[in-house]
């Protein structure tokens, strides 16, 4: 990314030249954007179980400003539960679209909506989850809209994991379920719902309303997200990978901590 001199050089810290674009843009002040972030694997690196993720002190501070700089248009988006993220950003509680889109919050601490989609089934769940005996390294995390069977420890077991959702899925052909390829974990949830549409709805509410959406994700659950941002005159960023459509990507998650910092310093949010 080329630097002029009219910015502030990054801190000695960041890693040099965080964000790497496909073509040459203008992105509005950060008073006009809605910044859209998913979590794990875009803002903090991924950890060997979902409750080992770290929040760096910095971070932290960083979203609260950028909250401010946005008037409230900061939201996670992200497949964990909308009380998971609490829990993991305490004591801050950020505006989220959480379970993939099950569920929403609009302003900071404010109330939580649920979607109408009704979970999936007790005992279908019940035939899932016991998937996660197969391997005594495979770490089931149920998540209320969906389930998620985690396979970081248990990198053997990825085949049989799918095999078994598989099977389980063709005796259910009828049923409205859909399975998430992910990072070392496999998850199911019902059809009908997705981080798209949940981006879509939170973007008819106030303070989003009106404004540029910047979306950053990482895995296959983000494309959705990455697909509808020319619809919502919005750009996407991916992390780790260049995906198909974006403006640009990342390195990893400490280039988009850098990034988000420098925006702090910016009068507009890239300027090439």
């Amino acid at each position: 990314m080329r630097m002029d001199a009219t910015r502030p050089a990054p801190p000695e810290t960041a890693p040099e030249d965080p964000i790497l674009l496909t073509d040459p843009i203008i992105i509005p002040s950060l008073e006009d954007c809605a910044l859209l972030l998913d979590v794990d694997g875009t803002l903090l690196e991924l950890a060997p179980t979902p409750s080992e993720v770290v929040v760096p002190p910095d971070l932290r501070t960083a979203m609260d400003s950028l909250l401010q700089r946005t008037g409230g248009a900061l939201a996670l988006v992200s497949g964990r539960s909308i009380r998971d993220l609490d829990m993991i950003f305490a004591p801050a509680k950020f505006p989220a679209v959480g379970g993939h889109g099950a569920e929403m919050r609009l302003t900071p601490g404010g109330s939580v909506t649920s979607s109408k989609i009704q979970p999936i089934d007790p005992d279908l769940k019940r035939r899932f989850a016991k998937i996660a005996e197969l391997d005594p390294g495979i770490l089931l995390e149920d998540k209320g809209y969906s389930l998620a069977l985690h396979f970081r420890q248990a990198p053997q077991a990825e085949q049989a994991i799918y095999d078994a959702v598989s099977t389980i899925r063709a005796e259910l052909s009828e049923a409205p379920l859909e399975v998430l390829p992910g990072k070392s974990v496999c998850e199911i949830k019902p059809s009908g719902f997705n981080k798209a549409s949940g981006v879509r709805e939170l973007m008819q509410f106030s303070p989003f309303k009106g404004r540029v959406p910047v979306f950053l994700g990482d895995d296959v659950t983000d494309e959705t997200v990455f697909a509808i941002m020319p619809d919502l005159q919005g750009h996407a960023f991916s992390v780790g990978r260049l995906a198909k459509g974006v403006t640009g990507h990342f390195k990893d998650p400490s280039h988009v901590r850098a990034w988000l910092t420098q925006l702090l310093g910016r009068e507009e949010i890239i300027a090439l």
